[in-house]
């Protein structure tokens, strides 16, 4: 048996059909769709694996299009738009049965010297003082529920949620648009910058919107609403490594009209800025 590590990497290891053709593994699991960091993802290491490796992604701006169909393979299709001295840009469009449900524009930059700043990290309290989230819900519920047991063993990332998770009526009135969790890798994802960029970009889906359900309804608990993502940017500032402990703060400046917006700041133990997050979801009520 292969770890979730292992398996992440796997799912990241992109198959060349052609030049600017490639095919990705989509694992059929019991989800309704394809989950969209996956997509993201690999999209992700199809632009790279185009360009030279000096020149790390600093932007990524997509759109999730239609829902993926979960075991079946993703094909995508990769456009060199420029080439120059400086930057290298991308587009990829991720096609599955013939259907478009994805397109991405990547932008890479040869590293140079310049002037530096940033805002602080938040003071937090370590990850090794927190519970994990399996741990958390198992606390809470008595046991774990059985589509989280499914869930957690094969979850490629460790997550640690800053604060308490909540869970009564009363819990969430007093809860505000914002979520903090520490993440990492649960195992080492060997030395390739770009899967470590990608299993970031890959995570980076996981516990954004959470910022958006805060206030209405448990992160963990029965959902309430239909959620879906609608679109994703990011922007990298350093490298990393994403099997390290990273900080994901997150908050949500706005939902209205069945959308909500959620940003998101990534900060390694050091307490540098590496990747900025905006992303706009979906939220319906169930009828």
């Amino acid at each position: 048996m292969t770890s979730p590590a292992d398996r992440l990497v796997g799912l990241l290891d992109l198959e060349r059909i052609d030049l600017n053709i490639f095919r990705g593994r989509s694992p059929d699991e019991s989800l309704q769709r394809v989950f969209g960091g996956q997509v993201a993802g690999q999209a992700l290491v199809a632009a790279g694996r185009t360009t030279d490796g000096d020149r790390p992604v600093h932007s990524l701006h997509a759109y999730f299009l239609r829902p993926g169909r979960p075991g079946v393979p993703i094909v995508y299709q990769v456009e060199r738009v420029r080439d120059g001295r400086s930057f290298t840009t991308r587009r990829v469009v991720a096609v599955q049965q013939g259907r478009t449900i994805f397109n991405l524009t990547a932008s890479f930059h040869r590293s140079e010297p310049g002037f530096e700043h940033q805002v602080p990290m938040p003071d937090v309290p370590d990850p090794e003082k927190l519970p994990r989230l399996a741990d958390e819900i198992r606390d809470r519920l008595g046991e774990l529920p059985q589509a989280l047991e499914r869930m957690e063993r094969r979850m490629a990332f460790d997550i640690r949620y800053v604060d308490r998770l909540r869970w009564t009526p009363e819990e969430l009135r007093e809860a505000e648009p914002r979520s903090a969790v520490w993440m990492r890798a649960v195992g080492p994802l060997g030395e390739d910058p770009l899967v470590h960029t990608c299993a970031l970009t890959y995570a980076s889906d996981m516990t954004l919107l959470d910022a958006v359900r805060l206030p209405v309804e448990p992160l963990w608990g029965p959902r309430g609403f239909d959620m879906a993502s609608l679109d994703h940017a990011m922007w990298f500032h350093r490298t990393f490594r994403a099997d390290e402990w990273f900080l994901y703060q997150q908050e949500s400046p706005i939902a209205t009209g069945a959308r909500g917006l959620a940003r998101g700041l990534i900060f390694d133990r050091a307490g540098r800025l590496l990747v900025s997050v905006m992303q706009e979801g979906l939220f319906r009520r169930h009828d």
